[in-house]
């Protein structure tokens, strides 16, 4: 595909996409590529300012991603990825496509050139396929490395087949398969490092080698001078990274708020990271940055090129860190272009991107010295006008109605005027005031008003000095001064000539009306244009002979630029309006509708246009010949203006947006193109790009279509930076499927009221034209039905008539009873409504205005009504407004709602109601019949019949149920079912074994608690002596055959099934029979904790006052045994010891010297073994860093006791708690000897030494 050799001059190209990884690249001679839109803009950076050079245009979706080839030789090749699933190859010398591949079925998401191999291009694609392309053979191969979205990928500048991808979740580094090389031979695999920057604000350094991160810097963040910290700007980040070629411990990185820094890897601390532009304020970039790449040229001088959101692409100087020029981008359609009168070359652009953008076109040392206006602005710059006299005075309209003047030499915010219009604002225009604004002259100073016309059709006057006051309309002095009593066709545009004496206004109708000021009388009408007029521009008066100085040009929809001399009008005007037909010169040669004009103020009759046919033209009025044609533009054009200083200079912008300045000499072309023009080298189909979504165009506002809905710029936040040794590359951006707006679909057109009328009025003209001669000559026609509108009311009437005939064949009788209800026959209307079946809330709610009586008749109607149609609850409910209260309830109950009928009754009649009671039991008998007994139970109970309720819940016959419903009939006092009930359930539970529930069941009901004992008592020991049977019975057969071991392993086994069983004594005496040394040990071990239940025991029967504290398990004795056995103090005041019981067993078994002893040293070792192991962790993270490894288990130390073996087999109460119960049961109790209060408190004093139990006896010890 072609790009036409178009010469311009200057020009301010889109901004580069936001989102995209590798969105830009710069090749060895200094040619920068930038995807914009579904553009790529080519701009030379190599001299001392940057100039675009040209375009290349075909995709037809948004370009994802941008790379020229860096290899000598082929460095004028580059290719480009796009959201459209195609990769194409160009030529960017001459600007033309090579080849397109559409191996991707999906949207492309990223591509890069091989920095080793010069036939190489990998990109990678939404879905996670990458494909390799061979640029010699136009081979492609695909393979799936990863199923999740690429967002960027970079080729290794050191082994052609390593490639790393980035993902949402992180990067990949994977070699192309060797089965897919075509004629490449394999390098051998090195290692190197990647940089990678995430959203989790750090920079990484990955070793491909060891496949870990070996470096992590943290971004600093820099708080700009005068601005507070805004708390969003973090996860509004996007860290891209840049390692520039040759410089291997550098990189160059962006940071919070569009700053630059440069990271030297060999230091630390802050040394580590220069800032980018210190030398000057506003250097650095104001939002966050998308792209950077870097190029050495001829002359050793090393650039880095960055993108950024603030739409604008700077070139800086990696020696010094300094910023060398500043290239700015537009954001949006240019709707508006305007060369200040007072500042020479001072232009003004309105763009979509809601920014108002001032270049001083003059300037030498910076050739894009441009400011950006954006505070007050919140919607699209559609409209600008510079004050003719006040300079730096600049007002602007938006596509939201607003009007503001902005001074562009101040920093204060702009002035909104109060008065908003309700749609687009089209033009605005500098002129004199006219009444009622009333304004004073200073010193002979004049004043100006500022008008604003906008897509409601209205014209507003503004007072410059006061515009919080009310703009007046002008349409109503046009009525008064015209006296004008029919309806003003809608405004759409307005100029007035440059002397201020008459000014012309474009309607929406194509006519031109031209006023004469300050009282707006109409000199003439322009009856040319037959469609929207869309610009108007008066000649300047400025050195130009008088006969030029009346010509009025005006441009439409229609494509044809007319021109007028109204010098005769104006000079001479006529008492009566005049109209004109007939044009002074017509230009023709568009092919789509004019959006803009300027005439020249160095040429006599010299007009440029711009049309949606994506062209401007320059014409020689006088002699109505075509004298240039640009066609620079891709898509069609919206504004124009004349160089005020250069005669041979012309400005444009339009849809691509793009501001162009361009040379009429040097054009090629003279007339515009033959057809309609869509947009060059584009097919006649196209795809929306996302811009095109979130953009509308002017000249369509103009056209009375509503603007669209603005798309928000898509962030995505995920791991967006993924980079080789000397590669960068970072986020993508997302293809956007917008689903069809449901809004904009067609509706139904609803149906007629008045069919039969409404069909007359789509007959032929010619009846449609007898029918007004009929209205004029006859008022009172009985044969002419669908006159019956236009004529008195009794004509009115039989229309009604003959309309509900035919609505009644059709069947629609709603339509019958709105037309009786009109004509006033209310009742009628009801009692057909009420025959048919048609009443609805609305004719109910208008019953009343024909009496009680029918309103009533009308609520029973449609009660009966709601009923055929199933609406029973709002059939109740128009019931109630009857007071028909047990209606209502009846109603509800045959239809079996017997929730709502219930709260009816329970809200609106008495508690002792007897209909209640029947709700509630035919409620509770069709729950029942359900299975829903639960449910069925509460409605028995809440009518008093709680033996059904626990009879209905016992149904279900499981454990819960039956429980429950013992409990619901002992609480009613049904006493034999409540134990026939809990008799059953304990049953059950015995049979599941579950003792103590089965227990708690029958102890509720006193009658059944001993023979429930018995029971259990039953049931609880057989399983016992069963399993202690069993081991007894293997213990007799052991010791029959001489196997001691197998002997007291047996003995012990039965032993614990007593023990557990809570039969302590049977269990020792069980073991005291036997001598030996490890039986012995055993024996004693359970008489010690047979012991130690009865100290508590007796401690809880002595005790008056228990607390909520409750001691550990003899199984687990510990110390925090030792604090909970403290919590229930048996010493209380008023309580005499003697009252207490005597101990009646011998406590001294507790107090085991040897075991005390053992169970200290045990307590040590546990305390040394916790601080070794802290120690160790601690010790090996300070040597290891963050990747050490530490080991969980802590060193084991021995205990070197005799005893420590036996007492781990056979466990021992803690001697040292025993020794607390002990002196506390001695304050209370004189059963505690003073021998064992001695004892107990030696052992406190040797081995309660661990800090709870210091504590705690501290009360017992001196």
């Amino acid at each position: 595909m072609v790009h036409f050799g178009i010469m311009h001059e200057r020009s301010l190209p889109a901004s580069p996409n936001w989102y995209c990884s590798r969105c830009s690249d710069v090749n060895g001679s200094g040619l920068l590529g930038v995807g914009a839109k579904n553009i790529i803009f080519l701009i030379d950076v190599s001299a001392s300012s940057c100039r675009v050079t040209g375009e290349l245009v075909g995709h037809r979706d948004l370009v994802s991603g941008f790379s020229f080839c860096q290899h000598a030789g082929q460095s004028h090749i580059c290719v480009s990825s796009s959201n459209d699933g195609t990769v194409r190859f160009w030529d960017s010398d001459s600007k033309v496509l090579i080849r397109e591949q559409a191996a991707h079925q999906n949207s492309v998401a990223a591509v890069h050139w091989s920095p080793v191999d010069k036939n190489l291009v990998v990109s990678g694609d939404e879905k996670g396929i990458v494909v390799c392309h061979w640029y010699h053979t136009g081979d492609t191969a695909s393979f799936f490395p990863e199923p999740r979205t690429i967002f960027c990928i970079s080729c290794s500048p050191h082994t052609w087949s390593s490639v790393a991808t980035g993902f949402q979740w992180g990067w990949v580094l994977f070699t192309i398969p060797r089965n897919i090389l075509y004629g490449v031979s394999a390098g051998d695999e090195k290692g190197c490092y990647l940089a990678s920057g995430s959203k989790d604000q750090t920079l990484r350094i990955w070793s491909s080698a060891k496949g870990k991160s070996v470096m992590t810097l943290k971004l600093p963040y820099l708080k700009k001078r005068g601005s507070a910290v805004d708390p969003g700007v973090k996860e509004r980040l996007w860290l891209h990274v840049h390692w520039p070629k040759g410089r291997p411990t550098q990189l160059v990185s962006s940071c919070f708020g569009g700053e630059l820094v440069m990271w030297d890897l060999t230091r630390t601390g802050k040394q580590r990271w220069t800032l980018f532009g210190t030398s000057s304020e506003g250097q650095n970039h104001s939002r966050i940055i998308f792209n950077m790449s870097s190029v050495r040229l001829q002359d050793d001088r090393e650039l880095l090129i960055s993108t950024s959101m603030d739409r604008e692409i700077k070139c800086w100087d990696l020696a010094s860190l300094d910023c060398c020029w500043t290239l700015p981008t537009l954001g949006g359609f240019v709707y508006a272009l305007s060369f200040s009168p007072v500042g020479t070359g001072c232009l003004a652009l309105g763009v979509g991107d809601s920014m108002i953008r001032v270049w001083n076109t003059l300037t030498t040392q910076n050739q894009y010295d441009t400011r950006s206006f954006w505070q007050g602005i919140k919607s699209k710059v559609t409209a600008l006008a510079w004050h003719p006299k006040k300079e730096g005075s600049l007002s602007f309209g938006t596509d939201d109605g607003k009007v503001g003047i902005y001074e562009v030499f101040s920093n204060r915010p702009p002035q909104i005027s109060s008065s908003y219009h309700k749609k687009t604002v089209y033009t605005l225009a500098w002129g004199p005031p006219v009444p009622p604004m009333s304004f004073g002259a200073a010193g002979g100073k004049p004043f100006h008003s500022l008008y604003s016309c906008a897509g409601e059709g209205i014209i507003l006057q503004h007072d410059p000095s006061k515009l919080n006051g009310e703009a007046s309309d002008i349409d109503k002095l046009i009525r008064d001064t015209n006296n004008i009593k029919h309806k003003l066709s809608p405004h759409t545009d307005l100029s007035w000539k440059p002397d201020g004496k008459v000014v012309a206004i474009g309607n929406e109708d194509g006519c031109v009306e031209v006023y004469e000021a300050p009282s707006l009388r109409l000199l003439c009408s322009i009856q040319q244009h037959h469609k929207i007029i869309n610009a108007l521009r008066w000649h300047p008066d400025l050195d130009s002979p008088p006969e030029l100085r009346c010509l009025l040009a005006s441009g439409s929809s229609n494509a044809t630029v007319y021109v007028h001399d109204l010098r005769s009008v104006i000079e001479n005007p006529p008492e009566v309006p005049a109209v004109l037909t007939e044009p002074y010169r017509r230009l023709c040669g568009h092919t789509s509708k004019i959006t803009g004009m300027a005439w020249s103020p160095h040429h006599e009759a010299r007009l440029v246009t711009v049309s949606y046919d994506g062209t401007a033209q320059v014409w020689d009025v006088l002699q109505e010949a075509a004298v240039s044609n640009y066609r620079g533009h891709v898509g069609y054009l919206l504004c124009v203006d004349w160089s005020p200083v250069d005669p041979d200079v012309i400005w444009t912008g339009g849809k691509d947006f793009t501001l162009q300045e361009w040379r009429v000499s040097k054009q090629e072309f003279t007339k515009p193109p033959k057809g309609e023009r869509r947009s060059r080298n584009a097919p006649r189909t196209t795809c929306l790009t996302t811009f095109e979504l979130q953009r509308k165009s002017f000249t369509a506002m103009k056209s009375k279509d509503k603007p669209g809905t603005h798309f928000k710029s898509l962030k995505c936040m995920y791991v967006n930076c993924i980079l080789k040794i000397f590669c960068n590359c970072k986020g993508v951006s997302l293809c956007v499927r917008v689903s069809p707006d449901l809004n904009l679909l067609k509706k139904k057109k609803p149906r007629s009221m008045l069919p039969i009328s409404t069909s007359m009025d789509h007959r032929p003209k010619e009846d449609l034209l007898q029918d007004c001669v009929t209205l004029a000559s006859v008022r009172h026609d009985t044969e002419h039905i669908h006159l019956g509108l236009f004529s008195d009311r009794q004509a009115l009437y039989r229309m009604f008539e003959a309309e509900g005939e035919g609505h009644v064949e059709a069947g629609h009788y709603d339509s019958v009873v709105y037309l009786r209800l009109w004509s006033g026959d209310l009742e009628g209307a009801l009692q057909l409504a009420v025959e048919k079946g048609e009443l609805s809330d609305h004719l109910l709610s208008i019953a009343p205005m024909a009496g009680f009586e029918v309103w009533s008749r009308t609520v029973e109607a449609f009660v009966k009504q709601l009923c055929l149609q199933e609406q029973y609850l709002k059939a109740a409910s128009h019931l109630l407004s009857l007071n028909k209260l047990y209606e209502a309830v009846g109603l509800l109950r045959s239809h079996k709602l017997y929730r709502e009928a219930i709260a009816l009754v329970k809200a609106r009649l008495p508690a002792d109601e007897p209909v209640l009671k029947e709700l509630y039991t035919s409620w509770a008998a069709t729950l029942e019949k359900d299975g829903h007994f639960s449910a069925a139970a509460k409605c028995y109970l809440a009518a008093g019949a709680s033996f059904d309720a626990a009879k209905v819940i016992a149904r279900k016959n499981d454990v819960p149920s039956l429980r429950t419903a013992a409990s619901l009939a002992r609480i009613s006092g049904e006493d034999a079912l409540a134990r026939s009930l809990a008799l059953r359930c304990a049953k059950d539970l015995v049979a599941a074994e579950d003792w103590i529930t089965a227990q708690d069941v029958l102890s509720s009901q006193e009658s059944l608690l001993v023979s429930g004992e018995k029971i259990l008592e039953r049931t609880k020991t057989f399983p016992v002596q069963l399993y202690s049977s069993l081991h007894l019975t293997r213990a007799v057969l052991s010791w029959l055959l001489g196997d001691d071991g197998q002997l007291i392993k047996e003995l012990w086994q039965a032993v614990a099934w007593l023990r557990d069983a809570g039969h302590f004594r049977v269990s020792a005496e069980l073991l005291l029979h036997h001598a030996e040394e490890e039986p012995q040990a055993a024996a004693k071990s359970l008489q010690a904790f047979v012991h130690y239940h009865r100290l508590y025991e007796h401690w809880w029967s002595n005790s008056i006052q228990i607390q909520s504290g409750v001691p550990l398990p003899a199984a687990g004795p510990g110390d925090e045994a030792q604090g909970e056995a403290l919590n229930g103090d048996a010493s209380v005041e008023g309580v005499s010891p003697a009252s207490c019981e005597k101990l009646d067993f011998d406590a001294s078994a507790l107090l085991s010297e040897r075991h005390a002893a053992c169970q200290a040293a045990q307590r040590s070792v546990g305390e040394i073994q916790e601080r070794l192991a802290a120690m160790v962790l601690k010790h090996s993270r300070a040597q290891g860093g963050a990747n050490a490894r530490t080991d969980p288990t802590s060193p084991s130390l021995p205990v070197n006791d005799s005893l420590s073996v036996s007492s781990q087999m056979y466990p021992h109460p803690d001697v040292v708690e025993c020794c607390l119960v002990l002196l506390h049961l001695r304050r209370s109790s004189p059963s505690v000897l003073e021998t064992l209060r001695q004892k107990a408190k030696d052992l406190l004093r040797q081995y309660g030494t661990d800090a709870s139990a210091f504590k705690a006896s501290q009360q017992f010890l001196p």
